[in-house]
């Protein structure tokens, strides 16, 4: 076994999977350039690291359930919605993610929620924070069956330990009272903790009318808008404005 086998062999025992991979093409890179031997060391552990990163980077962004437009390096600002480029550029740094702040996008449908919220949910995975994208409808689901099924236990066990957690359409629907309970309950936990990014397309203070109880929404209400940026988008729908329609299909 040549010496190049025996460090490919080290690297698979240390669990070093990039290297073994450059180790060939940065040799070659090595010998036609003369780098000393601390830069040949610096090219080899630079290439594990950078892979790591991104194998770190992949199993976020899976694990956060994205939807499919989450890219705000796409965002359209021909139509003014409310939200300024400069207002994105400074949610897009996430320094209120630092404080634990709380964002809540508030408007009709259509107007980029949802696609902003993934967006900046994206921007967290990418900057190395644990952040989650759920509906309200599969919060409601995994808080009723947590200790029931096993995918709903991980699931909450993920979420107790996020940095940030969307909650997409909250009081779309109705609440029971023992779902508004559990959902207080969870908030409760994890009040400034957790950073929660809220789409909505109800005003706070009608979110009474969607739970039926007063004491829960104003306890709810008091720890999820402590900190917190209430975001007002307007405007038409931008999927109406841009609809498809199949006598158009090629």
């Amino acid at each position: 076994m040549n010496k190049t086998d025996i460090i490919k062999n080290y690297c698979k025992q240390l669990k070093l999977s990039a290297i073994p991979q450059k180790l060939d093409s940065i040799l070659m890179e090595a010998e036609k350039a003369e780098v000393s031997y601390l830069e040949y060391t610096h090219l080899l552990l630079d290439e594990e690291i950078k892979q790591r990163q991104e194998n770190d980077v992949f199993k976020r962004k899976k694990a956060a359930s994205l939807p499919a437009q989450f890219d705000l390096n796409l965002y359209d600002f021909s139509s003014f919605n409310g939200l300024s480029k400069k207002q994105l550029t400074q949610l897009r740094e996430l320094k209120w993610l630092e404080q634990n702040f709380n964002v809540i996008l508030m408007g009709p449908s259509g107007t980029g929620k949802t696609f902003i919220a993934a967006g900046l949910c994206f921007d967290a995975v990418l900057n190395g924070y644990r952040a989650y994208f759920k509906t309200m409808e599969e919060i409601v689901n995994i808080l009723k069956f947590k200790d029931i099924t096993s995918s709903a236990k991980a699931n909450y066990s993920k979420l107790l330990k996020a940095h940030i957690i969307v909650i997409d359409d909250i009081m779309l629907f109705p609440f029971s009272k023992s779902d508004a309970v559990a959902f207080f309950n969870f908030i409760n936990t994890l009040f400034d903790k957790v950073s929660f990014i809220i789409t909505t397309n109800k005003s706070p203070k009608d979110w009474t009318q969607i739970i039926d109880d007063e004491v829960i929404t104003t306890a709810l209400l008091d720890r999820l808008l402590y900190k917190c940026e209430i975001i007002n988008l307007e405007g038409s729908s931008y999927r109406m404005k841009n609809r498809k329609t199949i006598f158009n299909l090629n």
